[in-house]
């Protein structure tokens, strides 16, 4: 993959776009380690404010100077930042393009199985078991249940 050129783009297909989140992506996996280049344009985000349980994700900007949302608040990135992003509340966060021209990121995680992510703004949880795109199921959180309930002796 080259980080400059505009080749070998993906079409996207998760999540659907919508206007606040429009952007392309090129994807690497192995087996453990997970890498996508994603170009933003003006006013686009990545995705929803989130957080990821069981992977730390790792910022690279590669073009432009996006905005990142973190519990500390906005700040605005220029090439060659990095920025990691731990596991756990303290490493939720979200990139949003307010510049006039195109921004790139690369974003690096380990690619670990299971996992979840949850989305604080709007209260959502996300399993992911398996890599597939049917093998995650998304619900809001505060549907408790005790661990008894639905099961039969």
């Amino acid at each position: 993959m080259n980080l400059l050129d505009d080749e070998a783009w993906l079409e996207r297909t998760s999540p659907p776009e919508r206007p606040g989140y429009v952007w392309r992506r090129k994807r690497v996996a192995g087996q453990h380690l997970g890498a996508g280049l994603v170009e933003l344009p003006p006013g686009e985000s990545t995705f929803p404010y989130h957080y990821e349980l069981g992977n730390d994700e790792l910022l690279v900007v590669v073009l432009g100077t996006p905005t990142l949302r973190t519990p500390d608040g906005e700040r605005k990135l220029a090439p060659g930042d990095c920025v990691l992003f731990p596991s756990g509340p303290e490493g939720a966060h979200k990139i949003t393009n307010r510049s006039s021209g195109p921004a790139r990121i690369l974003l690096v995680s380990n690619f670990a199985l299971p996992r979840a992510t949850i989305q604080a703004d709007s209260g959502k949880l996300m399993l992911r078991w398996a890599p597939g795109p049917d093998e995650r199921r998304w619900s809001f959180l505060g549907a408790d249940a005790d661990y008894w309930d639905g099961e039969t002796v």
